[in-house]
């Protein structure tokens, strides 16, 4: 059995777990687009992704495209990594990312000095609660592309 198919890349790096409500999110990442799930009724935004809407109930959904910008809301180093090809990058980050146009909305992911760096491409010392952050998309694998974060003012 192939590593793709257990779950990580070729390099040991985890894949993300792609769900019947949360694939749009997956496919608008491959096109380079960061979008949040939202009622098609209400219009309220909402993520994780989920079949219904927790403030009318409704199982209309719609994708909106948002600006990829916000702040990092948390963040932490992993200790230690547990699985050998985080532990090869530590320290490493892993930051909550609040966006700018969708309060609320928080997405997980890591924190690097350009689109394809390694995980600990950004020193620790340089992470800071309220950063502000844009969004930019990296290839894990053929046809998996997750966000990643990029400091603002570098």
């Amino acid at each position: 059995m192939s590593s793709m198919m257990q779950g990580t890349t070729d390099n040991g790096l985890l894949l993300p777990v792609q769900d019947e409500d949360g694939r749009p999110f997956w496919e608008f990442a491959a096109r380079g687009e960061l979008r949040v799930q939202a009622c098609a009724d209400c219009h309220r935004l909402r993520f994780p992704p989920r079949p219904c809407c927790p403030r009318c109930q409704s199982f209309a959904t719609e994708w909106h495209r948002v600006s990829g910008r916000g702040r990092v809301w948390s963040y932490v180093l992993p200790h230690p990594p547990l699985l050998p090809a985080y532990a090869e990058q530590a320290p490493y980050n892993v930051v909550v990312v609040e966006l700018a146009d969708a309060p609320g909305i928080r997405l997980v992911g890591n924190l690097v000095a350009a689109p394809d760096a390694a995980l600990d491409s950004v020193d620790p010392s340089r992470l800071r609660v309220g950063a502000p952050v844009r969004v930019v998309f990296t290839e894990l694998a053929p046809g998996v592309t997750v966000p990643r974060w990029l400091l603002e003012r570098p």
